[in-house]
């Protein structure tokens, strides 16, 4: 058991590093074809996959087995921070201006199309992020994923996923093809976070299975005040854009 769980490390470290390495990659064909890719989103990048990293690999990662306090900041990392922290890489925007030409405009018809829609829009990541920590924490799906190898992984893979997805679809930092409004945007954001807050308060009152109720104080609180500090960076950016797009009618109207 030992080596194949060491195995699976490597392999998600090997994962990892090919992650950053394609993406620097990127960054220095974007220099050569247009200017020079911004250092700070690179930073990020390396940030957030970082961030995937210590929650699946490492101290962190094996104490996450067997401590549910552990568990929650794994969960912060990879379903939350990490997300963010990709998301501010803009990293569609350098794949697009890697790309040839030819394939850059199959990327963008591929991103025009329904199914990415679908997938992009806020009610939908909402849903898959939420819905996705509900199942996790409320049903037997938590028990579960530690006793099969294959199921834990997939779960963290949905966090990741989910988490992306969400965040993606509340700042834009890349060009989309189908933008949501503000208002809209702003209304799923908030019954995310309310939704996020509720599923911490009902993990403090009422454990998952094989849970001590101290640790699932602890961790709900966890949840609660991490997931607050990370979601106050979201909703920042969030607004700044907002601030940006609608300043220009505010001064028109000022000057009208």
């Amino acid at each position: 058991m030992p080596s194949e769980i060491s195995a699976s490390e490597f392999g998600i470290a090997l994962l990892l590093l090919t992650a950053i390495i394609i993406y620097i990659h990127a960054a220095i064909r974007s220099r050569n074809k247009f200017k020079r890719w911004p250092a700070y989103r690179s930073v990020f990048w390396i940030s957030g996959v970082f961030s995937i990293g210590v929650s699946l690999i490492g101290p962190l990662a094996d104490w996450a087995h067997h401590n549910f306090i552990a568990h929650m900041s794994t969960h912060l990392l990879i379903g939350m921070l990490a997300p963010l922290l990709l998301v501010l890489a803009s990293p569609m925007t350098l794949l697009l201006r890697s790309l040839s030409v030819a394939s850059a405009r199959k990327l963008t018809r591929f991103l025009k199309s329904w199914p990415v829609y679908l997938l992009s829009h806020p009610l939908t990541a909402a849903t898959l992020n939420t819905g996705g920590l509900f199942l996790l924490y409320r049903t037997d799906l938590f028990v579960l994923m530690h006793e099969h190898m294959l199921l834990y992984g997939l779960v963290h893979f949905h966090l990741l996923a989910a988490g992306y997805l969400f965040t993606a679809s509340i700042i834009y930092m890349d060009p989309v093809a189908h933008k949501a409004s503000f208002p809209l945007r702003a209304v799923v954001l908030v019954a995310a976070l309310a939704a996020h807050g509720i599923l911490s308060k009902l993990i403090y009152a009422s454990p998952p299975q094989t849970v001590p109720k101290s640790e699932a104080e602890a961790g709900g609180m966890l949840m609660y005040y991490g997931g607050d500090a990370i979601d106050a960076v979201l909703i920042t950016i969030f607004c700044y854009q907002w601030f940006v797009i609608a300043r220009p009618r505010l001064t028109a109207q000022k000057n009208g």
